[in-house]
């Protein structure tokens, strides 16, 4: 099977290519890249005026399976990605049950192998139970193929444990992906603490929540060696202790979340629980500290945190309801309104904060469009404009702020491994026509690209 893709803008930050290319794949490589290519091909794709990009990739998704299937499954997390123009994802391993051993590792994969539209990898949790005592199997994990661990969710309060985590993800050679949260300081706050959520009555999250264990865990990477990455970051001080670890040579990466760069807690729709995250919106000042952070390179990734929730679960007080939205479907559109036509990110930058740097951090061959390497693609129209509207989400939940949103940029396509799994012009979900690999074999064996 051979596909060859015209008249596209190709942006592919590994090799620094920004020019109107056409891209030849056959069995699902890419064989050619290269000025009005005159094979012949089985499907021809015009993409001219669009971008494009390697595949995006998602550090930080939440799939609720196993254990919270009403909410979202391997099948639909994957599905929501294909629509959003991810061909990889990361998966959180707070589940139930945890996935604190291999046994649940190779279910997620098994099961991704069998359903899944992109590749899935499944993060393990740093602790049994995530209970923050025990350590949990690292290693057994790791040879199942694990390409993190994570207490995502909580932070690991024990200081001691935190390090001797990070000492046996530098033993395996995988990052540490850290969800900064006192637990203690949180104290039960549901929103950012400030004036304006003052008035709403509801208990604040001061930023020290966060800014605490970022010290904290940076400190850990600097005395063991490991890799740190500081999932959703919100705060400003956290900007500048990234900038400074990285001036120390501390192996560090962080990113930034949609949300977190578009929303402030002066957005809130009063009693509205889709504005409800953990992190929760911070003030104008956080989110133009993150936007800064993310035009000058220190903070290397942009994320989602697709958490999904039933409408049941979020038809519920602000101080009830539980913390999260799902991201999937609205990152690419919301990251080229924001930040692209915004001014604070090029294209390039674009597809480097959302491809290239999350296949380095995580030790992936993919991240790139370069001839030799799997055909993990989206192809990106910068000029559609639309309102999003959650009723067409892929995802099996639709708890966003964003739905009515206007947005300018469109996922037009994605293909995984030369496949098409997504094409605009057809809003239903696919069923896989052929295995997608899922598991280490597309892992630079031993390392990652840090």
């Amino acid at each position: 099977m051979t596909i060859l893709i015209k008249n596209g803008r190709v942006i592919d930050p590994a090799t620094g290519t920004d020019e109107e290319l056409d891209i030849l794949i056959q069995d699902g490589i890419i064989v050619k890249r290269e000025k009005g290519c005159k094979e012949k091909a089985d499907e021809k794709i015009d993409a001219k005026g669009c971008y494009v990009m390697p595949g995006f990739i998602d550090m930080h998704v939440h799939l609720r399976d196993p254990g919270f299937t009403d909410k979202e499954t391997v099948e639909t997390g994957a599905q929501a990605a294909a629509r959003g123009g991810y061909t990889t994802i990361f998966a959180m391993p707070n589940t139930r049950p945890v996935v604190d051993n291999a046994d649940v590792v190779n279910y997620v994969h098994q099961k991704a192998k069998n359903l899944a539209l992109v590749h899935v990898y499944q993060v393990g949790a740093i602790t049994k139970g995530q209970e923050g005592e025990v350590l949990s199997d690292i290693g057994g994990m790791a040879d199942a193929g694990i390409p993190a661990i994570s207490e995502d969710g909580k932070s690991v309060m024990n200081a001691k444990l935190a390090r001797n985590a990070m000492r046996e993800a530098k033993r395996y050679g995988i990052p540490v992906l850290a969800h900064c949260e006192d637990i203690n300081l949180a104290d039960g706050g549901v929103v950012n603490a400030d004036e304006v959520t003052a008035k709403m009555g509801l208990r604040g999250i001061t930023n020290s929540v966060e800014d605490i264990i970022v010290a904290r865990d940076i400190m850990l990477a600097k005395d063991t060696g490991a890799h740190l990455h500081l999932c959703h970051c919100s705060t400003k001080n956290s900007v500048g202790m990234v900038r400074d670890a990285k001036k120390n040579r501390i192996s560090v990466s962080a990113e930034v979340c949609p949300h977190h760069f578009t929303l402030a807690s002066s957005d809130i729709e009063q009693g509205n629980t889709n504005y409800k995250m953990n992190p929760p919106l911070r003030t104008a000042e956080d989110v133009e500290a993150l936007r800064q952070g993310l035009k000058e390179g220190v903070m290397d990734v942009i994320s989602t945190d697709h958490a999904p929730h039933t409408a049941e679960d979020k038809n519920a007080s602000m101080q009830r309801a539980p913390f999260g939205i799902v991201g999937l479907e609205t990152a690419a559109a919301l990251t080229h309104t924001e930040l692209v036509l915004g001014g604070y990110l090029t294209p390039m930058q674009m597809a480097e904060k959302m491809s290239y740097n999350p296949a380095r951090i995580m030790g992936l061959k993919s991240g790139s469009l370069e001839e030799g390497r799997e055909a993990d693609i989206v192809i990106f129209d910068p000029k559609t404009s639309y309102t999003i509207d959650s009723g067409k989400f892929w995802s099996k939940s639709k708890n966003t702020p964003f739905h009515g949103r206007e947005v300018t940029g469109e996922v037009k396509m994605t293909l995984v491994g030369g496949e098409i799994v997504y094409d605009v012009k057809n809003q239903t979900p696919k069923k896989r026509a052929q295995k997608v690999s899922n598991k280490a074999d597309v892992l630079i064996t031993g390392k990652s690209l840090r």
